[in-house]
Parts: C-alpha cells; structure tokens; sequence
C-alpha cells in the first residue's frame, strides 16, 4: 500500500507540488526565521525558469513561422483560423485582466514591505521605440522579452523568405526548439524541490496567513474560463455558425470532459477529432489541419486568461499597483507570447514567467499558485479545447467546409490530409502527425501524451 501511494506521487508533478507547498508550510511554521535556510532552493529554481524564458520564445516563435511555409495553397483559410486565434486570444487577456481587476485581491501587509522599488512610467512613444533592440544579442543579455518576441518574428519572416540559402540556419532553429523543449521538461522536473524552498521560507518570515487568498485565485481563474466558453466562444458561434448555442454545447461536452479530467489538450486530441467531424461535421480534412494547430498554438486560458488574471493576484498580493501601460502589457505578452511557448508541457507557468518579467512583478510569487496549478488546469485546458471546437466550425462554415451525413464536402474546397501542419515535439505528438499524414482516423490513437 505504501509503495503504491509512493509510486503514485513519484508519476504525479501535480501532487508533488502541491505536496511540497504543505511540507514549505509545516517546515516554515515550526522553524520560522530558520526556515531561511531553504530559501537558496527557490532562488535556484527560479533562476533556472528566468534562464529558459528567453531562448525558449526565441526559438519556439521562429520555429513557429517556418511552419508555416510551404502551406501556400491554404492561403485565405490559414490566414483566417490563425487570425481568429489570436482574435480570441485577445479577447481572453482582456477577459482575464477584467476578472482579475473585480476579484477584489487583498495585499498581504507584510510582503508590501519588501517591494520598495518604485516604476518610472515611459512615454508610449518610448515603450515602442524600445521594442525595436539596436543589438541582436542584447534583447537575450538584457532579457526583454518583448524585444526577443519582434526578433523572433522578424527572423522567422526573413527565414521564410530567404529561400534555400539558409536551410542550415532553419535546421538550427528546429534543433534548438527541440532542445529547449527537452530542457524545459528536465527543469520543471525541480518545481516541487523550488516551491519548497520558496513557502517554507515566505511561510517563515510572514507566517500561514499568506496563503489564504489562493482560495479566491482559483474562483476567479474558474469564472474567467467560464465567461470566455459560454460567453465569447458562445458569441462567435451564434454569429458565425447556422448551428443553435444548445446544439453546439451539447455536442462538445465529451471533448470537454475529457479535457478537464486530463487537463491535455494533446490527450484530447483525438476526441476533439471526433466531435469535430461527427457532431459538429467539419470536413476530415480541414478538422485534420486545425486540431493539432490549435492544439499547439490556441491557448486562451494558458496564455491569456491564466496569466493576466495571475499577474493581477500577485501584484496585488505584493502590494503593487497596475498601471494601463501594465495591464496594455499584459494583455500583448499574453496574446503573442503564447505562440512562443507551443507544445511545451509547463506552457502555463512559463508563460507566467514571461508576463511577470514584463512587467516587473516578483517572480517569487510563481510559487504561492504553483501549488494550485493542477486545479485551474483542467479548466484552463477545457478553456483551450472549446477554442479550438469554436474556431474550427466557425471557420469550417465561412469556407463551406461542412460535411453532409453522408461525409460528402458540401463545398468550395477541400484540403489534403499531406498539407495539414503537424508541430510534433515528442514521440508521443509524433503518432499523431503519422496519422495525419498518412491520413488515419485521429479517434483510433492511444491518448498517451499529456501536455499542454
């Protein structure tokens, strides 16, 4: 019984993490200012997240643009599922940073002591003079994130563009995404040793009612989530589709059982598949292409409702104040950001990381909702998952790509399942773009690859 309950923790990052807030909170209480001790664990860690920030955008966003190429004959069509993405994406930044602002977040009197550096506002004609580096390596030494962001993009559409001549630099890019893929992976191995070390020495110093307000995090995080499925996704479909709201929600309840039971939106992948071209009867073809699309780049609720939402919640749990050039911050790190972290198991908190350091809030904060991640996961994942349902028949019914029972394509074009992009990143994300590719039914693969 004993080996099972430690096998099961040992598989389980969630329960480890969630295991090591209470072990930081027993170890700060009893040993209180002794506690310190454990603070260098944190700080390490820490440290580790801040070295994956910037290569890992870098390349993940540039490899993200050279996928793209070669899919010409898509055309209209990529551009629009692509652009509703970002579309939603925006709206959910601007949802997350509404909710958070009527959550009524209170600051903890002790840890507004520690945050004495007070922000120089620059003018906006400064803020985007400065998203244009004047060095190509100063954007990395100096980790400006948004600068990183305009080069990847700028370099993804100069790769893309310069043909032939620099297929050496495209196979660098693609190996560096793997590897900062793999050492992602190997550093969030450490988040329960760095959470820790981060609670059981801000538990020591300020005592456990600092951890009180997680309980309204989560509430706030669950209705954000909640307003964006029924509200913004239930809007686009009504106005986009000939299908009635009740229809639409039944129909994708399956896939979003199965995504917030798993939280994976890889995981769900292949019922995703099914609802899509059964129930909602997007042609195979198109549903081919935009399921693994969106479930790699399409994260409403990882990288903007979760993080604006979160970034308010610490800011305020630290005493900070938010100003409209911040929360304009928020909102477009969240938005553009996200594309640089696909496929990525962790997305969620380095895409925190990524909006914290924009706007200058304290890190150390990661690791009071570190511990809670798992629960806002199932419905931040549930949150992506309808995007994606959303998009694909909104779209699917402006190109005419609905099917007919007799899945005859009751339109202007079809796709081929050879041209659908695949951004495999793992053995396990590999199955499906065999299956893809070779153009097999999705639903008939294992769901083994939990990720984003």
């Amino acid at each position: 019984m004993a080996r099972q309950i430690f096998q099961s923790i040992q598989q389980n990052l969630s329960l480890q993490v969630l295991l090591a807030l209470l072990l930081g909170a027993l170890a700060g209480s009893v040993l209180a200012e002794q506690a310190q001790l454990f603070k260098p664990l944190g700080s390490i860690f820490l440290n580790a997240i801040k070295l994956l920030v910037a290569p890992l955008i870098f390349f993940a966003l540039v490899s993200g643009i050279l996928s793209l190429q070669g899919q010409q004959q898509l055309g209209r069509l990529a551009a629009k599922t692509v652009g509703l993405f970002l579309f939603t994406a925006l709206l959910a930044s601007a949802l997350g940073l509404l909710v958070g602002t009527l959550a009524g977040f209170e600051a903890n009197p002790a840890l507004s002591k520690t945050v004495l550096a007070e922000k120089v506002i620059p003018p906006f004609s400064q803020v985007l003079v400065d998203l244009v580096p004047s060095n190509f390596l100063a954007p990395f030494v100096g980790g400006n994130v948004l600068q990183i962001i305009v080069l990847a993009i700028l370099t993804g559409l100069a790769l893309n563009n310069a043909g032939e001549a620099v297929a050496p630099i495209r196979q660098f890019v693609t190996a560096g995404s793997s590897l900062m893929f793999a050492l992602t992976q190997l550093v969030l191995k450490f988040t329960p040793v760095g959470v820790f070390g981060l609670i059981a020495a801000t538990v020591g110093q300020y005592g456990l009612a600092v951890l009180l307000p997680l309980g309204s995090f989560i509430v706030a995080v669950y209705v954000g989530c909640l307003l964006h499925i029924f509200g913004i996704y239930g809007a686009l479909v009504k106005l986009g589709s000939r299908m009635s709201l009740r229809d639409y929600f039944r129909a994708i309840l399956p896939a979003q059982l199965v995504a917030f039971s798993t939280a994976s939106s890889y995981g769900t992948l292949p019922v995703t598949y099914k609802v899509v071209t059964e129930k909602l009867k997007v042609s195979r073809s198109y549903a081919s292409f935009v399921l693994p699309l969106g479930s790699t780049i399409n994260m409403d609720g990882c990288g903007g409702i979760y993080p604006a939402i979160a970034a308010i919640f610490i800011a305020k749990l630290y005493g900070i104040d938010l100003d409209a050039l911040d929360y304009l911050l928020i909102a477009g790190t969240a938005t553009v950001a996200s594309l640089g972290t696909a496929g990525v198991p962790g997305t969620a908190l380095v895409m925190l990381t990524v909006t914290l350091t924009v706007v200058g809030l304290p890190l150390e904060g990661i690791a009071f909702i570190a511990a809670v991640d798992r629960i806002v996961d199932m419905i931040r994942t549930t949150t992506n998952v309808s995007g994606d349902m959303a998009v694909a028949l909104v779209v699917a019914e402006s190109e005419g790509l609905i099917e007919s029972t007799d899945r005859t394509v009751t339109t202007k074009q079809q796709l081929s399942p050879q041209t659908a992009p695949v951004f495999a990143t793992t053995d396990g994300d590999a199955a499906f773009a065999a299956a893809l590719a070779q153009g097999q039914d999705l639903c008939a693969i294992p769901t083994t690859r939990l990720g984003k």
